[in-house]
């Protein structure tokens, strides 16, 4: 079993942690010290050893800081996770904050107004990040101070470092050599008149060197800094025992190998100009290089946009993989249907199941991330992760948000799908669930020029929300890797989208409705952007994309009042349903397909 339920951290080891740490803080003559939930990677998911935000505060979400001052710790943390943080954390120590609605710039003036030194570990943030929090600072008197990490002074006993071995990722499932990607990239540096690029983020180097690990819980990447010359040679800094010969020979010849340690000073050894992306690099990168006399660039990590669009064979994986993973959600949903009513299952028994389901393909190399399963009021916490405290039986006549996803060689998985225990519902869940259907229809059906980014598109998906009076305080959609982090950027279909849409590219399709202590709703789908077919008089030379769906599993009917659908999307839900039966149909068992006969007849 991959996940487990145990309670990770608890509220009432926030105060005493709170208070040692603002005793570290008065004895070096700081007011105020940042926490935030990133590691020296700046990756969105990290290793029990760089969880120092849980580990100080109680708060597990995957993404968020607190800010650390005298009189007040405040937690920030955006819509996903405000009703998870007030249960995570002691309130009387910790102060939720409502980001980014709340700049950390302006909390800081209220909260120092005679102003202050406020420290910051720079492995820890970005350049862009505290560029833009000096500038709100700017006449306050408060100083932000890089200095070492206050938190590990009293984490006395956190966790060592990853060291999870490193394998090759087949070039069959990679779709390019490591050689060709390197080369193609390193002569993209030498034309922008750059020496090299540092790499930090784990992914990009994962996908350029086409390796995997077990670094970081549910996401296949390995650990490690880089630096990209212009001439494609990569001089990677990892920790030694993580290779084998294997993967060395693999790596090759132009593929240097140094401990991570070395990182620091094989930037001040470089010749620039240096890329160094600003918003995805820790800062300490950048002072490295200047503090060395060596120009730098900021400029976006050179992995990012290739290896979100991805080559045909990593979009034939990724169809394998969606193909075998709406499989065993088929098989798990027909278990549910019949057995939810009887009573007597938890929430636990749930996820339990779901997971061995996706285990009996044989191919499960993880899970994606912690299976989300909220029945009832647990839905409305966006990212509830259930725990054997928590746990909570699934009641008749309540919706259950069911999110979840595989890791598998070719490819990685992401479904959401809520669920009706019985067929009696609450009409107002219904009308809501209709609506989030609407949206996820609208994005599905979309067509749009070339040069469109997710800002533009995200309140497409909220409209009839919006109509109702409604919303939901995520995004529609993110990235997702292939064999890689469920969360990958630089695309997003959100407000904060600001990356033009290419084809190759995979999102996230998941609109959704939460009543706090009432229930929840969330509808998800994978879609792969590509180029859309002319249209008879449409523009003849417009470039045109759309999406294609990429999850095949079927929508729960009895949640849909067909009613509030117009035509065109009674048309799309029916048609959805009827390819799910074909592309699903055949890899079920026969009680499986008699479920799914059922669940994809037309309304």
């Amino acid at each position: 079993m991959f996940q487990n339920f145990e309670t990770t951290s608890r509220p009432e080891q926030g105060p005493p942690r709170l208070a040692a740490l603002r005793g570290e803080l008065a004895g070096a003559g700081f007011d105020g010290f940042i926490v935030p939930r990133a590691d020296a990677h700046q990756g969105e998911y990290v290793a029990p050893a760089d969880q120092r935000l849980a580990w100080l505060t109680g708060f597990t979400g995957s993404a968020g800081f607190c800010i650390v001052l005298p009189g007040v710790a405040g937690v920030f943390v955006d819509g996903r996770y405000r009703a998870q943080v007030k249960a995570q954390v002691d309130l009387a120590a910790f102060t939720p904050v409502d980001w980014p609605e709340t700049r950390p710039g302006d909390w800081l003036r209220r909260g120092l107004p005679d102003g202050g030194r406020v420290g910051f570990d720079p492995w820890l943030h970005t350049a862009k990040e505290i560029a833009d929090l000096r500038a709100a600072l700017e006449g306050s008197g408060i100083d932000l101070c890089p200095t070492g990490n206050f938190v590990d002074r009293i984490w006395h006993d956190r966790p060592a470092p990853a060291l999870g071995p490193v394998r090759i990722q087949p070039l069959e499932f990679a779709g390019e050599p490591s050689t060709d990607k390197r080369a193609r990239l390193g002569a993209e540096l030498a034309a922008a008149g750059e020496a090299a690029a540092a790499l930090t983020l784990p992914d990009s180097i994962s996908w350029l060197l086409n390796i995997r690990g077990t670094d970081v819980e549910r996401n296949p990447v390995v650990q490690a800094f880089a630096i990209l010359q212009a001439d494609g040679q990569v001089a990677l800094f990892i920790a030694p025992e993580k290779l084998s010969q294997a993967v060395r020979d693999h790596l090759g010849p132009e593929v240097t190998v140094q401990p991570p340690a070395a990182f620091a000073p094989a930037l001040r050894a470089l010749k620039g100009p240096v890329r160094v992306d600003d918003r995805t690099a820790p800062l300490q990168a950048t002072l490295e290089l200047e503090a060395a006399g060596i120009a730098v660039r900021a400029a976006p990590d050179p992995c990012l946009l290739p290896k979100a669009r991805k080559n045909p064979a990593e979009i034939a994986g990724m169809e394998a993989a969606h193909l075998r993973d709406g499989a065993a959600m088929v098989e798990f949903l027909a278990w549910l249907d019949a057995e939810a009513p009887k009573g007597g299952l938890t929430e636990i028994d749930v996820v339990t199941r779901l997971e061995g389901f996706r285990r009996a393909t044989n191919a499960l190399r993880e899970i994606s991330f912690e299976t989300i399963c909220g029945a009832g009021p647990h839905g409305a916490v966006i990212h509830y992760r259930v725990s054997r405290e928590t746990n909570r039986p699934l009641r008749p006549g309540e919706v259950v948000v069911i999110d979840s996803g595989g890791q598998y060689l070719d490819g990685t998985t992401d479904i959401t799908r809520t669920v009706a225990v019985g067929d009696s519902v609450d009409a107002e869940a219904r009308a809501a669930f209709t609506r989030v259907l609407q949206g996820m229809i609208a994005v599905s059906r979309l067509r749009w020029p070339k040069g469109v980014a997710g800002a533009h598109l995200d309140s497409i998906a909220r409209y009839n929300l919006w109509l109702a009076g409604q919303d939901y305080d995520h995004g529609t959609g993110h990235g997702v890797g292939c064999y890689l982090s469920v969360h990958e950027g630089p695309q997003r279909l959100s407000r904060t989208g600001d990356v033009p849409f290419e084809p190759g590219m995979i999102l996230s399709n998941e609109p959704g409705y939460y009543r706090e202590g009432a229930f929840g709703i969330r509808i998800e789908n994978l879609v792969l952007v590509e180029e859309a077919p002319p249209l008879p008089g449409g523009d003849a030379a417009r470039q045109m994309l759309c999406f294609r769906n990429l999850t095949w599993v079927p929508i729960d009917r009895r949640l849909v009042d067909p009613d509030l659908l117009t035509a065109a999307e009674r048309d799309w839900l029916d048609a959805y349903h009827a390819e799910v039966a074909a592309r699903i149909g055949p890899r079920v068992s026969a009680g499986a397909r008699a479920w799914l006969d059922r669940a994809t007849r037309p309304l």
